[in-house]
């Protein structure tokens, strides 16, 4: 790394010496030692050699010393010099025959000589070292080296000795040499001397839990291997010493509310007493409060609690004292009184009084029971009784050793009643109003006066009660006005609910009832001051029977329904209603009547629509119809069908009007296959019909609600198949045969050939399956027709005809040639 710092340096000489080429020879100082200089100067062209000289600043032209240097060169060193001493420093460049090219001086003085190892060092604290060393003639300050044992740590000047080096590291060793400076540099260092800083201070941590103790606690001081704390009391001249190996120490035996200073100090291994801490005050708590006495203050009709104690003397700062009932009472003051206020009557009080200063609270005092007065009875209550008695009670006090009553009736006369339980008894009337009042006293005294109860007696009750029913739901209920009621509740109670109605006049219509129950009514005669007088006769009354519900309809068949509902009266009868209308017309009304949950509704007609509903009757009365529940009949059948072929896989069915139906659904059935359509008209065209095949006909009839009734008609015969597989053969005498496939048909066949001026027929019995058409004319064209016949004896007229051309060969036939198959017209 050093030989490429040089490197670098000459690079940058060289090109220094590149710039000023042109310019005379410059000379500068590099660095300086106490026998060396370091000098640097431009490279001078034309120069074969540099030629470095030393002499004293005092005789400059008195060289002592010089060095011979190459043309390349331009940075040298001159040695064997004198510490301390002033040089004045020459470079020329030399010609080739040593001729003087250039010149430049100079001046600066070496360095001061190593100076001695330093004298002493000593710990002033644990983060302070005091350096003690000899100065240096010619030196004009001083550098301190510290060390670690990581190695270089920091440098420190100094101006002369003693020097100080702080912020070090506690309890570290150091090793601190020194060296000389001047303007020119600095020596070598000195020696190394070791030296140790001391332990840190303890971090001190001090309380007071008890009137006669301190705790001082501290973090525990790395490497010490025990710690001394000192204390001694504000105002004493003694001072106590506690010697520990732990980090906690317990003082017992202090004054209390005394102020103590403490200090310590930790001990390393070598036996060096470490930094002392900063001095910690801490003041012991205050002595208990002694002699503590509880008196009652009035003013302005609030009563107070006076505490008084003795105070303590000898204590050091202010001492507070803070009082305390068990009772949410406190007060504080730093003389020897205090009052607890506001106290009520019946109260009792524990008082304590503490004493606090800085260090925290004493002990509190022993405590101090004081019971006040009894407090006035509360919650008066008058309670009638049907024999016009009246009990007078309230709720007892804590401490009362008895109550007196005073009940003053309205019309002036007054009563009183000694008590030492919590009730008195006096007789009574409906209407009067009476002011009553309990005091309670004990030792102490009376109690304070009391609430006064305002009571007035319940009016009487009603007479000539009537209830009837004038709804399903409502009863309604009149009576005589009773004397002393302004208001009357009318009440209506059943198992289940309990219905209320309140009213000035005497009458009520009490309603939303439940139905088939009997109530029990209550007329309650009510005052706004008395209450109400529930001790009133109650009479009963039953509510008309409940409407059925969950009618259910069961059709048992197209005529028949039968009808059921939930049972949810008590003896009654039901009737069940079925009314016919809507669009299909009136059909007249059905019923049924029964004790039980059902009956059957009979005769009902096709096509119709009924609402039914059930209604119970029962001693009470009548209910209300049930919600109705609609029933549509099946629609009814068509009274006529008709069926008529159109083609031989075609045939059209129709039909009469059927009662309510609005659609129809129409089949025609055989083993050998079916057909059917689905239409809103009365008549169907029905495809995919077999030939010579037994079909059943049935009509499906839907109602516009999509109810059915299938209905089903005489049978239908398809008409039969036509022949297939037809030839023609010539024979003679202008003859042809007609040939077609044999079929199992029972029905005869016949052949008819249709030309434009003569046509010719024959007819083949059952099972046969050719006949000859005889004196054919040729030179024509013939449609040839075959076809089976019906059972009537005509011809099927669904057969297709074929076209032949019969040719002529002379008179005779000559050929018969195809024209092609064609259908019917």
């Amino acid at each position: 790394m050093g030989g490429m710092k040089w490197l670098v340096f000459l690079v940058f000489l060289n090109i220094y010496s590149q710039a000023a080429a042109q310019s005379g020879i410059q000379v500068s100082v590099f660095s300086t030692t106490s026998k060396t200089v370091i000098l640097r100067w431009s490279s001078y062209s034309g120069a074969a050699a540099y030629k470095v000289s030393a002499a004293l600043s005092s005789s400059p032209n008195d060289p002592i010393a010089f060095v011979m240097f190459g043309p390349n060169t331009v940075m040298g060193s001159i040695s064997s010099l004198s510490q301390g001493v002033a040089y004045t420093f020459t470079v020329e460049a030399l010609s080739a025959n040593q001729t003087v090219l250039s010149s430049a001086s100079t001046k600066t003085s070496t360095a001061p000589d190593m100076m001695d190892p330093i004298r002493t060092v000593k710990p002033k604290d644990s983060r302070t070292l005091m350096v003690d060393f000899s100065p240096k003639t010619g030196a004009t300050s001083y550098v301190i080296r510290v060390e670690n044992t990581n190695g270089f740590f920091r440098e420190d000047s100094a101006s002369s000795s003693p020097a100080e080096i702080d912020n070090l590291n506690p309890y570290t060793e150091y090793q601190l040499s020194i060296m000389a400076v001047n303007n020119a540099g600095r020596s070598q260092p000195s020696s190394p001397v070791a030296a140790k800083t001391l332990l840190p201070p303890p971090q001190l941590s001090t309380s007071s839990p008890s009137n006669d103790s301190i705790i001082v606690t501290w973090p525990p001081v790395s490497d010490a291997v025990h710690y001394t704390v000192f204390m001694y009391k504000f105002g004493s001249n003694t001072e106590e010493k506690y010697n520990t190996n732990n980090t906690k120490l317990s003082v017992p035996g202090l004054d209390a509310g005394s102020l103590y200073v403490i200090k310590s100090l930790a001990w390393d291994p070598e036996g060096r007493e470490g930094e002392g801490s900063l001095y910690v005050n801490q003041t012991t708590r205050p002595p208990t409060p002694t002699s503590v006495s509880v008196s009652v203050v009035r003013s302005n009709s609030v009563a107070r609690l006076s505490v008084s104690w003795e105070l303590s003397h000898d204590v050091y700062g202010t001492i507070d004292y803070h009082v305390t009932s068990d009772q949410n009472l406190n007060c504080n003051s730093t003389s020897s009184s205090c009052t607890l206020s506001p106290v009520g009557c019946g109260e009792v009080h524990t008082v304590h009084v503490t004493a606090s200063n800085d260090a925290g609270p004493s002990q509190p005092s022993s405590p101090v029971v004081f019971i006040t007065f009894p407090c006035p009875p509360e919650s008066l209550t008058l309670v009638e009784s049907s024999e016009g008695n009246c009990t007078l009670t309230w709720n007892t006090v804590p401490y009362a050793d008895g109550y007196e009553a005073f009940v003053k009736k309205g019309d002036g006369g007054e009563t009183t009643c000694n008590s030492t339980s919590n009730n008195c008894t006096y007789q009574c009337q409906c209407g009067y109003t009476y002011l009553m009042s309990v005091l309670a006293y004990n030792l102490a005294g009376s109690s304070p006066e009391g609430t006064i109860l305002n009571y007035t007696t319940v009016p009487c009750c009603p007479e000539s009660v009537s209830v009837s029913a004038v709804s399903a739901d409502t009863l309604e209920i009149t009576w005589t006005a009773s004397r002393g009621a302004e208001l009357y509740q009318t009440r209506a109670a059943d198992n289940s609910e309990v219905v209320l109605c309140n009213d000035t006049a005497p009458v009520c219509a009490l309603s939303d009832l439940s139905c088939d129950s009997s109530y029990t009514v209550s007329i309650t005669p009510c005052s706004e001051i008395s209450g109400c007088n529930h001790a009133c006769k109650s009479h009963t009354k039953d509510t008309a029977p409940c409407m059925p519900s969950d009618l259910v309809l069961d059709p048992k068949n197209s005529s028949v329904v039968s009808v059921s509902w939930k049972p949810n009266n008590r003896a009654v009868n039901y009737t069940v209603s079925a009314e016919s209308h809507g669009e299909y017309g009136q059909n007249g009304g059905r019923t049924c009547t029964t004790s039980g949950n059902g009956c059957d509704i009979t005769e009902l007609p096709c096509g119709s629509s009924f609402e039914f509903s059930v209604t119970a009757t029962g001693a009470a009365g009548r209910s209300l119809p049930s919600f109705s529940t609609f029933l549509e009949t099946d629609p009814c059948c068509p009274v006529n069908l008709t069926v008529a072929q159109v083609t031989q896989a075609m045939s059209n069915v129709s039909w009469s009007h059927a009662k309510a139906a609005q659609s129809f659904i129409t089949s025609l059935t055989s083993p050998r296959g079916h057909a059917r359509c689905h239409t809103q008209d009365s008549h169907c065209l029905m495809g995919c019909i077999t030939c010579g095949t037994n079909y059943t006909v049935t009509v499906e009839t839907f109602s516009i609600t999509g109810r059915a009734t299938n209905c089903t008609y005489q049978g239908f015969s398809s008409s039969p198949c036509c022949p297939s597989g037809i030839k023609l053969y010539m024979l003679a005498s202008n003859s042809l045969r007609v040939y077609w496939r044999s079929t199992a048909s029972s029905r005869s066949t016949t052949v008819e050939m249709l030309g434009t001026s003569s046509n010719y027929t024959c007819t083949a019995s059952p099972g046969e399956n050719s006949c000859e058409v005889e004196n054919i004319q040729c030179g024509d064209v013939y449609r040839l027709v075959v076809a089976p016949l019906t059972a009537g004896g005509s011809r099927v007229p669904f057969c297709p005809y074929r076209l032949y051309s019969v040719t002529c060969l002379g008179s005779n036939i000559g050929t018969v040639i195809y024209r092609g198959k064609r259908s019917i017209d």
